[in-house]
């Protein structure tokens, strides 16, 4: 299968931006980083059911991206929550 790069390319408005904590993943249990990502896919991107990426082939390009500091992970303080942005 041809392989390409799905990025994580998705307009926040500067007043909606994350307000939190970066997190390094390599802080982050093995499974939880691979279920945020998983939960961040689906989520984020409506086209999931495109036949040419499975739910597996995004994960993977995410955490290449995560790896490759193109984008991270951040603890939102508002909603106490986590989520993926791109690295700026």
């Amino acid at each position: 299968m041809e392989e390409h790069e799905v990025m994580i390319e998705y307009d926040v408005p500067n007043d909606q931006q994350e307000d939190g904590v970066e997190i390094p993943m390599d802080r982050i249990d093995p499974e939880t980083l691979r279920n945020l990502i998983g939960e961040f896919v689906t989520r984020e991107w409506a086209d999931l059911g495109d036949a040419r990426f499975t739910l597996d082939d995004k994960i993977r390009q995410v955490l290449k991206q995560l790896q490759d500091k193109k984008a991270k992970v951040v603890f939102d303080l508002k909603s106490n929550s986590a989520n993926i942005v791109v690295s700026r």
